[in-house]
């Protein structure tokens, strides 16, 4: 049975149409079949799009610094959907330099083929380091420590909803002599947990993510106490419901091209949405976190040194290397402002110096 036939399947049982967030969870988290269950290579030059950790290890290095001062060499450290498990190795590499290595690295993975190729990547680079490495199937209890999320709110299945006649309706996925398509749903969209956008334009469409909001609340009940460091691409709730952003932030990636249809190639496109951090900040508060910090990736980085390390190499050659990898991390044309840095607190009080040059709050 196809991924197609197990969608449209679902869409017969529902009586005719299922919510996105449903349809993209099945195109991305469906067993051996989805996106990221599929076991291909889907990161980096030769996959469909190009994470922050691939661009530099800089990037881990300056997160490493972050985490060094919270764990202080005796804490843990929990990553959630370690992709390759390039970041994992670049952080652990940077806290053993500083000589404040976590007792445990845990990596929450429900990908059994991700699983291996974090081993891997983690084995080949820091062998000596593997067994401080424990891989997790679900959230542990009572948790102590940092929690790093890159780009994980974003592929968290969402919903969309579209404005007509005075209110906003959820847009549904139906299926149609074997073709997918969206259909209105008859019945008012009510979202107790998240505003809905204040722009009254007709077909105004725009993207709210319940599960986010719920995993944020999973993670406080999972947490003794500690610091959670959220990284994606996404904005304040004033830019993502902008009066001019009326077709939402869905996005699809292949081969690192863009496109706006989640109905073609399916399970074997990325999937994604911005991250409202507004939204998620408010959940965070709601259930029981501080928030600490909120700022662009660019100052992020750039408050935790990632200059002084391009300072500090000595080859020529290498720092010409660094520099344009670091350009990639904060320029606004790159990944530097499009990608925001969240920090949520759980009975934690340390300074985060991440946000010595620059903190949002105000703007969340």
């Amino acid at each position: 049975m196809t991924l197609k036939d197990i969608i449209a399947q679902s869409i017969r049982d529902n009586n005719g149409a299922i919510g996105f967030d449903a349809f993209m969870d099945f195109a991305l988290y469906t067993p051996a079949l989805g996106y990221y269950r599929r076991g291909e290579t889907i990161f980096g030059e030769k996959g469909d799009f190009i994470t922050a950790p691939e661009t530099s290890d800089l990037f881990g290095y300056c997160l490493a610094k972050q985490c060094s001062a919270i764990i202080k060499g005796s804490g843990y450290i929990l990553e959630f959907g370690a992709g390759t498990g390039i970041l994992a190795a670049q952080i652990l590499f940077e806290l053993a330099r500083l000589d404040s290595l976590p007792e445990k690295y845990y990596i929450l993975e429900l990908s059994g083929q991700l699983q291996q190729k974090q081993k891997d990547t983690i084995s080949r680079v820091l062998p000596e380091l593997i067994e401080r490495v424990e891989w997790l199937s679900e959230l542990p209890s009572d948790f102590s420590g940092v929690v790093i999320a890159n780009e994980v709110l974003d592929a968290m299945p969402a919903k969309r909803v579209r404005f007509r006649r005075g209110e906003f309706f959820e847009l549904a996925v139906t299926v149609e002599e074997g073709s997918f398509q969206w259909q209105m749903q008859d019945k008012t969209f009510n979202s107790p947990l998240t505003p809905l956008p204040s722009v009254r334009v007709e077909g105004y469409t725009t993207e709210v993510n319940q599960r986010a909001l719920a995993w944020v609340d999973s993670l406080y009940q999972a947490m003794r106490d500690g610091v959670v460091l959220l990284i994606d691409y996404g904005m304040a709730r004033s830019d993502y419901h902008h009066e001019q952003r009326t077709e939402g932030t869905l996005r699809c990636y292949q081969q690192h091209k863009a496109s706006d249809n989640p109905f073609e190639n399916i399970g074997k496109q990325d999937m994604t949405t911005s991250v409202n951090f507004s939204d998620v900040a408010e959940q965070a508060l709601g259930s029981g976190f501080k928030i600490a910090g909120y700022c662009t990736q660019a100052m992020f980085l750039i408050s935790l040194g990632v200059d002084q390390y391009l300072l500090d190499e000595k080859d020529l050659d290498r720092r010409s290397i660094l520099a344009q990898q670091v350009k990639q991390l904060v320029l606004p044309s790159a990944m530097g402002e499009s990608f925001k840095v969240l920090a949520l607190t759980k009975k934690q009080s340390v300074k985060l110096d991440g946000f010595n040059e620059q903190n949002l709050i105000n703007k969340l």
